[in-house]
């Protein structure tokens, strides 16, 4: 009866990674059991899910991201607002140009008596004036240094933008990925178990096999069945978060599919994505320490404070040159058509033209000047301290993505170089023991329980490592470390 059972106990043992063949067509001597080719590594085996989802690599989902995201969307109409700002300040202050006519006059008699009273239309009299601020001290030069400052500063934080963004689909892709790989393992385990289960029933039916194994075997099911759950909802809540980053709707109606058994068996709503990359990749990133260091300082949140302090030492600038009073200048004519009740003369007289110029400088302005230069000198040192400190958060970011990246690389090599390999022989050893008559059935399953677990883990250290790489690379702004999935 022990040899029939172990008949389906090595297909438990690579449920997780493996493409499982049919039970029917297993080998008839258990020792030398048949192992299931590979179709696909994890996170890019097909998964049972309900609708029509569209496959989506991190090449491709980086692409959309460039042009579909809004947080960066919204970081290039900032270079837009800077660009028509400077538009505005490198323009000399417009003139003004005023007209108008006297709308009534009265003439006064020495005993306040009033002669002579009319309005007067457009007609009659007219006045035309013209008023222009001369600037000194360069004002127009410095306000366009000031504002082409701040274009840089705009370009350098869509650049920032990018970054954080890029990280963060980064980020809840390669989780997805995890999620994904950890379903993989979990579905296939819950098929080989129907198999297995199958089986059993065929055992116990025809009187090979007590009909207590297989209630501990039913039994023991329980955990591999929320181990489905757990990972399809973390599969959902990963892809959900790629969604946004990627501004598509991720409740959107999808195509329904062929229904299929297994699809109604596995806690997955109809995705409208379905991300998929080689999960199994390990990359060395080939480059120093020291160079990654060095790298920091051209970061693109770096540079944004670096250059928001250069803007803030052109505001001083500007300031300063407050100090050059400008000039207003002002010029008019009025025409005035004059009373024909004026006493006569040779030449008749019929209008007075009058032409006026005005130059006027503000005065009492220099506490005005002080203050204004003491703040825009406050507010560039302000800045070059938050430049100071960017960099020392930079380095800071760096040596803790360092750490994270080796201690990921350590915790990978574990799994890959000998953990799991641990784990199988653990579980055939079991399984031997079994055979000899010095373990039971349950043994044999927390033996394969425990393979399960350590390919899971060994999924989460593939995650790690991978993550860790995406974050070497956002915290020192080097392009080309993070994975190629």
């Amino acid at each position: 009866m022990r040899s029939s059972l172990l008949l389906t106990l090595p297909v438990l043992a690579l449920a997780g990674a493996t493409a499982l063949p049919a039970l029917a067509q297993a080998p008839a001597t258990p020792a030398s059991p048949a192992r299931p080719a590979r179709v696909a590594g994890p996170g890019m085996q097909p998964l049972p899910l309900p609708g029509q989802a569209r496959v989506l690599t991190l090449g491709e989902a980086e692409r959309l991201l460039i042009e579909r995201n809004l947080t960066v969307i919204a970081a290039q109409r900032g270079i837009d607002i800077a660009r028509a700002q400077r538009l505005v300040a490198s323009s000399i202050p417009p003139m003004q140009l005023s007209a108008g006519n006297m709308i009534g006059e009265f003439n006064e008699t020495r005993y306040s008596g009033v002669r002579g009273a009319r309005f007067h239309g457009p007609n009659n009299n007219v006045n035309i004036g013209l008023t222009a601020v001369i600037e000194l001290g360069g004002k127009r030069e410095l306000r366009t240094r000031y504002a082409n400052e701040n274009i840089a500063v705009a370009e350098a934080q869509v650049l920032d933008a990018l970054r954080n963004q890029i990280f963060n689909l980064r980020q809840n892709f390669i989780a997805a990925l995890a999620a994904r790989a950890n379903l993989e393992v979990a579905v296939a385990n819950r098929g080989s178990l129907d198999r297995t289960e199958n089986l059993l029933r065929r055992q116990v039916r025809d009187g090979a096999l007590p009909e207590g194994d297989l209630l501990r075997f039913q039994a023991s099911r329980v955990p591999f069945e929320a181990d489905v759950t757990t990972a399809a909802q973390a599969y959902v809540a990963a892809v959900a978060q790629v969604a946004v980053a990627l501004a598509l709707d991720a409740a959107a109606p999808v195509p329904a599919a062929a229904p299929s058994r297994d699809a109604t068996r596995v806690a997955l709503p109809a995705l409208a994505i379905d991300v998929r990359g080689r999960f199994d990749t390990a990359p060395d990133i080939g480059v120093s320490r020291g160079t990654l260091g060095d790298a920091v300082q051209s970061r693109p949140d770096v540079v944004v404070a670096s250059r928001q302090a250069s803007a803030a030492g052109a505001n001083t600038t500007l300031a300063e040159s407050q100090r050059w009073r400008d000039v207003t200048v002002n010029g008019g004519w009025t025409r005035t058509q004059l009373s024909q009740d004026l006493p006569n003369s040779s030449q008749p007289l019929i209008a007075n033209n009058q032409f006026t110029m005005n130059l006027s400088v503000p005065l009492f302005t220099s506490r005005i000047t002080r203050g204004n230069i003491g703040v825009a000198q406050g507010e560039q040192s302000a800045s070059e301290a938050q430049a100071r400190n960017a960099l020392l958060q930079a380095r800071a970011d760096f040596a803790t993505a360092w750490s994270a990246y080796e201690q990921a690389r350590a915790l990978l090599r574990l799994y890959t170089g000998g953990a799991l390999t641990r784990a199988e022989q653990a579980y055939r050893s079991s399984e031997q023991a079994y055979l000899a008559g010095g373990r039971n059935l349950l043994d044999v399953l927390d033996a394969l329980r425990t393979l399960n677990a350590t390919r899971v883990a060994a999924n989460n250290a593939r995650s790690s490592y991978l993550t860790a790489l995406a974050q070497l690379e956002f915290a020192t702004g080097v392009d080309g470390l993070a994975p190629r999935l």
